[in-house]
């Protein structure tokens, strides 16, 4: 059987080639038992072997020879909040950050703002990283969403697995991208909540379920 662990790797190496992240910043979780698994504070992916991949507990306490990203309290909470989450992935790509640092949530320019399970993808505020402050601010924003910003930092995806996390980053980063350069050439068209709530109900049975 495959080791959780080194998919979770695999997913943290994958976000520098996806555009989402460079160096060391950004982390990714995967729920695990009753605990998670998170890649470490300070490491580079390349680097990682199943060995550095501390096991979170949801009291905060941590097994391993590394120490968590700093960043575990929202994860911890998200999955102690929401039993559909089964990996979590934040990431300071460069349209998401432009964004979070306007503090502006992202309107429904696009119909596929409802992949994040509404008609906007907020900005949750601003509060230092790693603080339950942020966490809280986060779960907050994330309410009824797959997704949130978070106001001067980046961005926070909540998917049911490894594969589902990325793809929600990748696909909200390029929703930034989009409405960043459209706002270059004047206010965006917005979709009516009428139409916002047929998109909705569309992607309830969108996909392969």
């Amino acid at each position: 059987m495959a080791d959780v662990r080194d998919a979770l790797i695999a997913t943290a190496r994958a976000l520098q080639p996806a555009g989402l992240n460079k160096g060391t910043s950004g982390n990714v979780s995967v729920r695990h038992g009753d605990g998670f698994y998170i890649t470490p504070t300070g490491m580079p992916y390349d680097r990682l072997v199943a060995d550095d991949i501390p096991l979170m507990a949801l009291d905060g306490s941590h097994v391993g020879a590394r120490k968590p990203s700093s960043e575990w309290r929202f994860h911890r909470d998200l999955y102690a909040a929401r039993p559909e989450v089964g990996a979590v992935l934040h990431a300071h790509s460069p349209f998401a950050v432009s964004l979070a640092c306007l503090r502006r949530d992202i309107p429904p320019f696009h119909y596929m703002i409802a992949r994040f399970g509404g008609d906007t993808v907020r900005c949750a505020d601003y509060a230092l990283f790693g603080s339950q402050a942020l966490s809280d601010a986060a779960l907050l924003a994330m309410r009824e969403r797959k997704a949130c910003l978070l106001a001067n930092h980046g961005l926070l995806v909540a998917g049911r697995d490894l594969d589902e996390a990325l793809a929600l980053a990748i696909e909200l980063e390029e929703l930034c991208e989009q409405y960043w350069r459209a706002c270059q050439l004047g206010a965006p068209v917005l979709l009516s909540d009428d139409e916002m709530t047929e998109v909705i109900a569309k992607f309830a049975g969108y996909g392969q379920q």
